[in-house]
C-alpha cells in the first residue's frame, strides 16, 4: 500500500509546482516595463498555489487548513485571468496561453477534488488530523 505522508506527495502540489515553472519561463520574455506589473503578479499568484496547499497541510485545525486550500484555489483563478490578460496584450501566443490554461484547469480539478475529499472526511469527523486525511486521500487515489 502506498501511503502519502506529506503534502509533497500530493499530485495537486506537484502539478502546481510545474505550473510555477511554466509561469516563470513564460514571464522571462515579458518586456522590462512589466517586471513590476504583470510579471510580478503572475509569479506571485503561481507561487501562492503550492505554498498555500503546503501551509494548509501544516495546520492542525480543519478550518485553518481548508481556508488555505481556498486561497490556493483563488490564486488559480487569479492566474488564469492574468494569463488571459497577457494574451490580450500580445505578451503570450495562443499556443502558450492554451498550454498554460490547460495546466491551470488540471490544477483546479485536482485541488477541487482534494478540497471535496478533505471536507467530506472532516465533516464525518474522521480522520482527525490533516496527515490522516492526506494518507487516506493518497490511498483512495491509488486503488
Amino acid at each position: 500500500m502506498n501511503e502519502i505522508l506529506s503534502y509533497r506527495e500530493l499530485d495537486v502540489w506537484k502539478q502546481s509546482r510545474l505550473l510555477v515553472g511554466n509561469i516563470y519561463q513564460l514571464t522571462k520574455k515579458f518586456p522590462k516595463e512589466e517586471q513590476f506589473g504583470l510579471t510580478n503578479q503572475m509569479r506571485r499568484a503561481a507561487v501562492s498555489i503550492p505554498s498555500n496547499i503546503a501551509e494548509g497541510c501544516g495546520r492542525n485545525h480543519y478550518r485553518d487548513s481548508i481556508q488555505f486550500f481556498f486561497v490556493a484555489r483563488g490564486s488559480l483563478y487569479e492566474l488564469e485571468t492574468q494569463l488571459i490578460v497577457a494574451a490580450d496584450l500580445d505578451l503570450v501566443s495562443s499556443d502558450e496561453l492554451e498550454l498554460n490554461l490547460d495546466q491551470v484547469v488540471r490544477c483546479k480539478k485536482l485541488l477541487n477534488g482534494f478540497i471535496k475529499y478533505f471536507e467530506k472526511q472532516a465533516n464525518n469527523n474522521q480522520p482527525t488530523t490533516i496527515n490522516e486525511i492526506i494518507e487516506q486521500y493518497g490511498n483512495s487515489n491509488t486503488n
